[in-house]
């Protein structure tokens, strides 16, 4: 993978063994359009494809100080026929899965305003940390519209379903303390310095566990949501077992056992 690659409406950087991306549309609030999104979309199959690219977490953040990503571009929303809508949708959700399903931790930075297709986007995350100026919401009904990337669903699995419809009918927005809550927000910060410093040492704690441990797990708890409780037991057991035969299990047990530090090989 070429990291040096330049994007109109995104940025790409490594800190160490892990990703920065960066929304960057400040003139527009970092509202989603569709080339933002199939630009998102490139990157992020390439950080699933690129078996050479040694990626240990992510960090999904805005530009500037007043907007994670303030909602979808209406502008460009505005004349779309329904056939457009559809596929604006189905490349929004596209992206959402991408982040979601990557085998490693990604965490969403949210600054300012994540509205609309911004809290969508911070949804599909591992999970949330937010400046304590963030404001969330879900206000498409007040255009008419409903959440097309995610937000009708992740939205009630992260706050339960009745705060998500109040969120959703209402389209009113809601401030980091109450996200926090509510559970849609794991941990605020006085400043976005001060929360991508800790998103970044979260990520570095996290590497110094097995990458493979946490990568099954993520998938576990992924596919998990979805079933019942004794279906979820099974995919839970199946998954235990198999990881019995990994390197980095061996090498885990083995370090615990002779009292010193694993060295994980993510396999």
């Amino acid at each position: 993978m070429n990291t040096n690659k330049s994007y109109n409406t995104i940025k790409f950087e490594m800190q160490e063994k892990f990703g920065v991306v960066t929304i960057n549309r400040p003139t527009k609030l970092n509202a989603l359009n569709e080339e933002l999104l199939g630009e998102l979309k490139e990157l992020l199959v390439d950080l699933h494809t690129d078996s050479e690219y040694k990626l240990m977490g992510l960090i999904v953040t805005g530009e500037g100080d007043k907007a994670f990503i303030a909602g979808a571009d209406i502008q460009e929303m505005s004349d779309m026929t329904p056939s457009d809508a559809y596929r604006l949708g189905q490349l929004g959700q596209q992206v959402s899965m991408l982040f979601e399903s990557l085998q490693v931790p990604v965490i969403a930075a949210v600054n300012g305003f994540a509205l609309g297709g911004g809290c969508e986007m911070a949804m599909c995350c591992d999970f949330i940390y937010a400046t304590e100026n963030a404001i969330f919401g879900q206000p498409e009904v007040k255009l008419g519209l409903i959440p097309g990337f995610g937000g009708t669903q992740r939205l009630a699995k992260l706050v339960g379903r009745n705060n998500a419809k109040e969120l959703i009918y209402t389209g009113r927005n809601i401030k980091a303390d109450e996200a926090l809550r509510m559970g849609l927000v794991v941990r605020t910060f006085p400043s976005k310095e001060a929360m991508m410093a800790e998103a970044l040492k979260t990520l570095k704690h996290i590497s110094g566990n097995s990458p493979f441990a946490v990568s099954i797990a993520k998938k576990v708890m992924n596919e998990g949501i979805d079933l019942t409780i004794a279906e979820g037991l099974q995919l839970e057991k199946r998954q235990f077992s198999g990881i019995f035969s990994s390197e980095d299990m061996k090498e885990g047990t083995r370090a615990f056992l002779e009292k010193r530090a694993p060295s994980f090989k993510g396999k």
